[in-house]
């Protein structure tokens, strides 16, 4: 790497990271504490890159992004927060930063990110200036994650919400499927033009469509769970569509189930699919994001406590426990059961029992949703590793991703077999294939709780 990195942020440890691995990658550093220090470097025309934290000790990083590009047109910033929402992500696109990266960031891939945006700078110096006007605070969205899938995620919706392509949100039931969709509209240039969402009753009798597409004046038309509209209302749907004029609403819609399995056994039209599937996002079940149950438990608990409960907070017990749990429900699953709790407990302090008590009456884990039956294990493979480099959006996932996907599937191999052999390590180890000096081994790096287990049949 080549040129003059600017490095805001408050915490020492990063700033001292970033200036050995920058200097040690061939870049000259500069590193500061301050936002007002930053942008003095700005104005007197030092620096090709800026990396820069949010919340500041004197000011707002993501605030200084129009001021920024005001004073140098072209200068690439790169915001790292520890506010990990899709409003932060969002507002980093809205404000036209060159990219954005949630903490704990991953140091390979936000050193391979500013080589790219020094080479952008060097070869087109004169890359467009934000829209000064863009940024507009929303409301408190419970659409928080610092995981990978829920990153890629963010910066997916960032890059769409301003663009004319339909969007399909897809997702089990709970996951926040419609916050998503409300989101889209909310930080797009539609924000002050409607949000309609449509239900079957509205596309019913001749003038039902042409009613929506008057109620949505150029705003956001969402078709909520679209696969369980009859055929007649997707009929209506495609027509509809097919007389959009130049003040078209955006056009999104949700859906719980697997419209392209739906499709194929003839259950939903094949021209409606195509016409709603401009880009997917699929939003990640709590299984698949376990990281960030702690993390939304405790953004429950604060929403409550704002609303008038009482102040509450889970005992290191009582959140591993959370953790642990399968929340077939997802997102609203847990919210409902974090409310219960706040009101529920004795003390200040969640205890384990009183969650094992909440949790008692909730439903087991579920199966998987259908769209994978019948298909080889290498399929479903496929399907999963696919998605996950699609949630990325165009940006590779961190470096070590081979170790990463083995650790992934070794662990829940193990204790599966585990399961199998009712516990029995050399029955497990045959089962496996592998000698029991390396099942035990593999037992003790992947921190795989033993005890007596129950053997399924």
């Amino acid at each position: 790497m080549d040129g003059t990195v600017l490095v805001a942020d408050d915490d020492r440890t990063i700033r001292t990271v970033l200036t050995q691995a920058l200097t040690r990658a061939g870049c000259k550093v500069h590193a500061t504490s301050s936002i007002v220090t930053l942008m003095r470097w700005v104005d007197e025309g030092k620096g090709d890159l800026v990396i820069s934290d949010v919340i500041m000790p004197d000011g707002n990083g993501l605030e200084q992004l129009p001021k920024i590009a005001e004073a140098r047109p072209g200068l690439p910033v790169i915001v790292i927060s520890a506010q990990n929402t899709i409003m932060t992500a969002i507002q980093a696109a809205e404000a036209d930063a060159y990219d954005y990266l949630p903490k704990p960031f991953d140091l390979p891939d936000l050193m391979k990110r500013a080589a790219r945006a020094l080479e952008i700078k060097r070869r087109a110096p004169t890359t467009r200036a934000p829209d000064v006007n863009a940024t507009e605070q929303g409301g408190d969205l419970p659409l928080v994650g610092r995981t990978p899938v829920m990153q890629g995620l963010y910066r997916l919706v960032a890059r769409v919400m301003n663009t004319q392509l339909p969007v399909l949100i897809t997702g089990e039931s709970g996951t926040g499927k419609s916050l998503i969709a409300r989101a889209v509209h909310d930080f797009s240039d539609r924000r002050s033009l409607p949000f309609v969402v449509v239900s079957a009753s509205d596309l019913e009798g001749m003038d039902g469509p042409s009613t929506v597409l008057s109620r949505a004046k150029g705003g956001s038309i969402l078709f909520d769970e679209v696969s369980d509209l009859s055929e007649e209302a997707q009929g209506r749907i495609v027509r509809m569509l097919d007389t959009l004029g130049d003040n078209a609403p955006r056009i999104m819609a949700t859906s719980q189930s697997d419209l392209m399995g739906r499709m194929e056994d003839g259950q939903f039209r094949e021209d409606l699919f195509y016409r709603l599937g401009g880009v997917t996002v699929d939003v990640p079940s709590l299984r698949e994001r376990v990281d960030d149950i702690p993390l939304l438990a405790e953004h429950f608990l604060a929403r409550a406590e704002r609303d008038g409960a009482p102040l509450r907070r889970f005992g290191d017990a009582a959140l591993d426990l959370v953790r642990a749990y399968s929340w077939p429900g997802n997102v609203r699953q847990l919210e409902n059961a974090v409310r219960r709790l706040v009101f529920t407990a004795s003390e200040d302090e969640i205890t384990r029992a009183e969650v094992e008590l909440v949790l008692g009456n909730q439903p087991a884990i579920e199966p998987l949703r259908s769209g994978g039956e019948g298909d080889k294990l290498s399929a479903s493979v496929n399907k999963h590793l696919r998605r996950y480099f699609d949630l990325h959006g165009g940006v590779l996932p961190p470096p070590g991703l081979y170790n990463r996907i083995l650790k992934e599937v070794e662990g829940p191999l193990i204790e599966i077999a585990l399961d199998a052999t009712g516990g029995n390590q050399a029955k497990c180890a045959d089962l496996l294939g592998i000698n029991r000096n390396t099942l035990r081994k593999k037992i003790t790096d992947l921190d795989i709780r033993v005890t007596r287990r129950r053997k399924l049949m």
